[in-house]
């Protein structure tokens, strides 16, 4: 038998199912693989890489030598399921095509994935907003944990089938299984190294930002030290002693300027010659 159903109609199915599954739904132990005598249960959180919806909906699948029940916690997920085939010679064989279904496209989401983190990276520094271009990067990670914890769980359950330590799959199920583990290994692999990547997209930004902050303190610097001089000649004339002749010189005020003038073009040519200008 097999039955697509919600998650809060799982009594619909109890006399076909094992008494232990009801009890273990309720305790809410709901381990991507669990493997009994007579049975399998799995559970994932599935998440469509194709959708903008970027939401995560619990999926339980029940599987023992007649039965094949998938039950859906959202409609979302049960509609996607419907669309999906259910009709095949037995329920080893719909399981893995469902499964290969959801796999389908996850290559070219992927590469659509790398591309926009890449272009991102070639072009956002200079043309975006600092904000804008750490707030992509916080959504980049965001989405690949998203897709890290969702590879994690299939490459679980794709593991323990292809092991079937009950016996309830056929050998060639088995291998099946044993070719999806390793797609959704080479995904994680994937997810992960594009995490690695955008990681060091924000070190290297936040590399920029520390080296031009460091610049304008530079600069900052500079103009503060060209600056002093002139402050102390100001301070130093300002104290209006009796005993300051150049009060009383008629080309005091000029040769103020001028000696100001002088130090300002020797700091700058000395500033210069160290690179700091």
């Amino acid at each position: 038998m097999r039955k697509l159903l919600p998650l809060d109609r799982v009594d619909e199915v109890r006399d076909q199912m094992d008494k232990k599954v009801l009890d273990y739904l309720r305790q809410g132990k709901t381990e991507a693989f669990e493997g009994f005598a007579d049975f399998y249960l799995l559970a994932f959180d599935w998440y469509d890489v194709s959708s903008s919806e970027t939401g995560t909906e619990k999926i339980l699948i029940y599987l023992d030598k007649e039965d094949l029940f998938f039950f859906c916690e959202d409609s979302r997920s049960l509609a996607r399921l419907q669309k999906e085939t259910m009709e095949g010679p037995d329920n080893e064989t719909v399981l893995y095509q469902f499964f290969t279904g959801l796999l389908k496209s996850d290559t070219d989401e992927l590469d659509a994935f790398e591309a926009a983190v890449t272009e991102d990276e070639d072009g956002a520094v200079l043309h975006t907003k600092r904000q804008d271009y750490m707030g992509r990067i916080t959504e980049y990670r965001k989405e690949l944990l998203r897709r890290k914890r969702y590879y994690e769980q299939l490459s679980a359950i794709f593991e323990n089938l292809a092991a079937d330590d009950e016996t309830l799959l056929s050998r060639s199920a088995r291998r099946h299984f044993s070719n999806l583990l390793n797609r959704a290994r080479r995904f994680l692999s994937t997810v992960l190294s594009l995490r690695d990547y955008v990681t060091q997209m924000r070190e290297a930004y936040q590399a920029q930002l520390d080296l031009q902050q460091n610049e304008l303190m530079r600069l900052f610097t500079v103009i503060t030290a060209l600056f002093l001089p002139l402050s102390l000649l100001a301070g130093w004339y300002g104290m209006n002693f009796r005993g300051m002749p150049e009060l009383e010189w008629k080309y005091g005020y000029p040769a103020v300027i001028a000696l100001s003038g002088v130090i300002c073009g020797c700091l700058i040519l000395w500033f210069k010659k160290k690179g700091w200008f």
